[in-house]
This record gives structure tokens, C-alpha cells and sequence, in this order.
């Protein structure tokens, strides 16, 4: 599939690496004018000559001024990232060199790329449908093995393929019943309301598991806030350079050290969680400053995707963290018990026989900092692996796939409700609709410019 919009067959030219110094630099031209571009600049031999998908040396130069010596890499379309004709010019990555190349391209004919043209051209170009051009945005900046795996999986077409069969199958139900309507006066029926039956009843498990995977898909993609709380000298800022394994917190025994919130993120089987080490909270202090820092500690519990309620189990008596317990599920806070300072010699479950599901550490001698991490993993991730199922991290595609649900709904009661089949028809199309939006089937120039402008340029 390839969409036709006006205002794209000129040349673009981008830097297709980071800014900054580095060894090299690579600055990627797409367009039908590509090769004509460069041959101006690059004049030892001609490109638009050379076989496709290969590498040649040489100087580039403008107004009789090297620039640098480069290596050029040649794709001809189709056969380009973006189905055009795409040449990358790897040079020295100075700043300099590479803005000094970048105005010669313009000077040639060349415009610089918009944010995510390059791959907004792929898609445009039937090289990408729109879900597997998003996911390239997301493996750009995913962070830990799950993020990266899910979008490579998304890119290389999974999610669309799980929306492809479905699709297919209705357009071919459609169109038997809107070829049913020519024949109104026979009564006929070409399309078997058994096999829709099963086909929706199929396709509408299929969505309802993808919405689903969209709490993980979510953990994934944004990590998981999770925010340290507690009494002063608890613990707090120990158990977070003990899960960072460096000394990112300063840990005193005078109550009150830590004044505002530190953030800082661990990985954690390949999910990223993003730690805030909090004041710690006491009801009544004359320090101002620490007062700010204990309500910066209540907001981040507030906004927290789950809450460490860590305490010193020889300091604080059962009744207090049953207090606790109270206090958070009135505010529909999600939460773990972590009793700290523990230590080998005393039993401290037996101090608190109401509470089962306390996770006993000492953070100064780490002891089971990794019971804790699976206990955290578990709690949010709610499952042990993470598996080759298709997993969706994007809200654009939740809301969609939420509008396709209603309709594989309506459709459903159209059929046993027996409605005539101009009905059927028209809420085949609407479900059609809204799964074409996902893919790109359904589009308008608005919708891509904003999903391609939150892409880097270059890419």
C-alpha cells in the first residue's frame, strides 16, 4: 500500500546520526533528485552509474573547497529504506564538517528533512504500514530488552499482521453482503452468518486480549514509577543506593536528610523502573524546607505506579503499619510492605504476625534486595516472562482497537437480532474503519504530520 500525498517528491537531507563530536558522522539524502545532488559535490566518479548497494570513496566539494573525504552508500528504489532513491554519506563527525556538507546538499537542491520524514516517505511509499513506522519511533528510544524487543517485533510487522487476517476477512464478508443487496428481491444470501458468527466471535477475542496487554505494553514502553516512602531513617535512602548499587543518596542517622525527591532508574529483567527516594514523613517539622519535601513525598505517592512502604521493623509496632495498610487502600494506592533492618538473628515476622506479605531486608548488609526486585517485578509486570505475544504500547492504537471492539459488538447483535444486511453492511465498514486507522488504510495529512513530528530528524 503506498498513500499519495502532494508536496513530497523533492529532496530531503538530514543528519542521520546524534549531534556532537564523534568519529563519524552519517548524513542520509532521500529523493528523486538524490543522485543528481550529490554528483555535484562528489566528483570522482558518477553515482547515478554504479550499481546499487555499494560503498565508494571519495572527496566532497563545493565551490572548489573540499569538504571532506567520504564514503557514500548507494540505494536505488525501490529497494531504499524510504522506496526512493536514498544515498548516506558517511564523513568525519565534526559539527562542522557535517553542517558544511548539509549546506552544500541545500545549495545543490536538497531541503532539510522534517522530524520523522524520512520514515514518514517509507510509509507513504508502501514501504511501512503506520503501526510498524510508530514502532520504529519506539525502538529508537527504547532503553531495556523488553521496550526493544516489542517494538522490533511491532516493526517487523507482528502487531499488523494479528489486524491483517481480521480485516481481510471482513472486507470479504462486506462485500457479499452489500452484493446480497442487488439481489433484495430474490432473498438470497451469499454471506454464511455461521461463519461471521465464528469469525467475529474469534476477531473479538483477539482485540480484547490485545487491549489487555496494553498494562504491560505500557510498563514497558514508560517503566514503572515506584515511589520509596517512609518515616525518617527507615531506610529509604540506603534501599535506593542499594538497588542503584552506588551511592546516589546521602545517608545520615539525623532524621530528615533527604529534603527533596531523588530519581533515579534500575533495570530490572529488562523493565525499567524509575526509583524516587522521598523525604521521609513525620507529621510535625519546623524545618520549612523539609516541610516542602515532605509534601513533594506525598505527591510523588500519589503519581506513583506502586509505592515502597519501607519501615524499621525495631522501630515501628504492628498496629502502626495496619495504620498504614488502612491509609493507603483508602487512597487506592497500590503498595508493598518492606520491613528493613532486619537481620539474621531475630525472626521480625514475629512482631507483625497480621501481615503476611512484608518483605524482610536489611538494605545496609543487602540482604534480600533480590527477593525484593522479583516481589517488584511480580507486582507489576504480573507475570514471570515475557514471551513472543504481541503487545501494544501505543494509546493512538488503544483507542482505536477500543472503537473496533464496539463495533465487532454491534455487529455481533445486528446478527442475532437478524438486521437486514444494509445494516450489517454499514457496521462492517465502520469496524473496517477504525483498523484501517491503525494500520494507515484510514489517514489524513494532519494525523501523520503529528505522529511524524515526535520522531528525531534523520529519522
Amino acid at each position: 500500500m503506498s498513500v499519495k500525498i502532494s508536496g513530497w517528491d523533492d529532496t530531503i537531507a538530514a543528519l542521520a546520526t546524534p549531534q556532537g563530536i564523534s568519529a563519524i558522522g552519517v548524513i542520509r539524502v532521500s529523493g528523486n533528485k538524490t543522485f543528481d545532488i550529490v554528483n555535484k559535490l562528489f566528483t570522482s566518479k558518477n553515482l547515478s552509474e554504479q550499481a546499487p548497494n555499494t560503498l565508494h570513496v571519495g572527496l566532497l566539494k563545493y565551490d572548489g573547497t573540499v569538504l571532506d573525504e567520504v564514503v557514500v552508500s548507494l540505494f536505488k528504489a525501490p529497494a531504499s529504506y524510504t522506496g526512493e532513491d536514498v544515498i548516506e554519506i558517511s564523513c568525519h563527525g565534526s559539527p562542522y564538517v557535517q553542517e558544511k556538507i548539509l549546506q552544500a546538499l541545500i545549495k545543490c537542491g536538497a531541503r532539510i528533512a522534517k522530524p520523522g520524514e524520512f520514515t514518514q516517505r517509507a510509509f507513504l511509499n508502501g514501504k511501512l504500514d503506520l503501526a510498524q513506522a510508530e514502532a520504529v519511533a519506539d525502538l529508537i528510544i527504547s532503553n531495556t530488552e523488553a521496550s526493544k524487543k516489542t517494538a522490533l517485533q511491532q516493526m517487523r510487522g507482528g502487531f499488523s499482521h494479528e489486524l491483517m487476517n481480521i480485516r481481510e476477512q471482513l472486507i470479504k464478508f462486506s462485500a457479499l453482503i452489500e452484493l446480497e443487496l442487488d439481489f433484495a428481491q430474490e432473498d438470497v444470501e451469499f454471506a454464511d452468518r455461521k461463519q461471521l458468527q465464528d469469525l467475529l466471535n474469534e476477531a473479538n477475542k483477539k482485540v480484547t486480549t490485545l487491549l489487555k496487554s496494553f498494562h504491560l505494553g505500557n510498563v514497558i514502553k514508560n517503566g514503572v514509577l515506584v515511589a520509596i516512602i517512609g518515616k525518617p531513617n527507615a531506610g529509604k535512602s540506603t534501599l535506593l543506593n542499594t538497588l542503584l548499587n552506588e551511592d546516589r543518596a546521602i545517608v545520615s542517622d539525623i532524621a530528615g536528610t533527604t529534603r527533596d525527591t531523588i530519581e533515579e532508574t534500575v533495570n530490572i529483567n529488562g523493565i525499567l523502573y524509575r526509583l524516587a527516594d522521598t523525604a521521609g514523613i513525620r507529621e510535625h517539622t519546623s524545618d520549612i524546607i523539609e516541610s516542602f519535601g515532605v509534601e513533594r513525598s506525598f505527591q510523588k505517592m500519589r503519581n506513583a505506579d506502586i509505592v515502597l512502604y519501607i519501615f524499621d521493623v525495631h522501630a515501628t509496632s504492628s498496629n502502626e503499619i495496619s495504620n498504614v495498610i488502612d491509609d493507603l487502600n483508602k487512597q487506592n494506592i497500590r503498595y508493598m510492605l518492606v520491613g528493613n533492618k532486619a537481620d539474621a538473628e531475630k525472626d521480625a515476622s514475629e512482631n507483625f504476625p497480621l501481615n503476611e506479605n512484608i518483605i524482610y531486608i536489611s538494605a545496609l548488609q543487602q540482604k534480600n534486595i533480590e527477593t525484593l526486585k522479583q516481589a517488584l517485578f511480580s507486582a507489576t509486570v504480573q507475570q514471570d516472562t515475557l514471551g513472543n505475544e504481541t503487545i501494544v504500547t501505543n494509546a493512538r492504537h488503544v483507542a482505536a482497537l477500543e472503537k473496533v471492539s464496539e463495533s465487532l459488538n454491534d455487529i455481533i447483535n445486528g446478527l442475532n437480532e437478524k438486521l437486514p444486511g444494509d445494516l450489517l453492511a454499514l457496521d462492517i465498514r465502520r469496524c473496517l474503519h477504525y483498523l484501517g486507522e491503525i494500520t494507515g488504510e484510514i489517514t489524513n495529512e494532519e494525523q501523520l504530520d503529528y505522529i511524524f513530528s515526535k520522531f528525531c530528524i534523520g529519522k
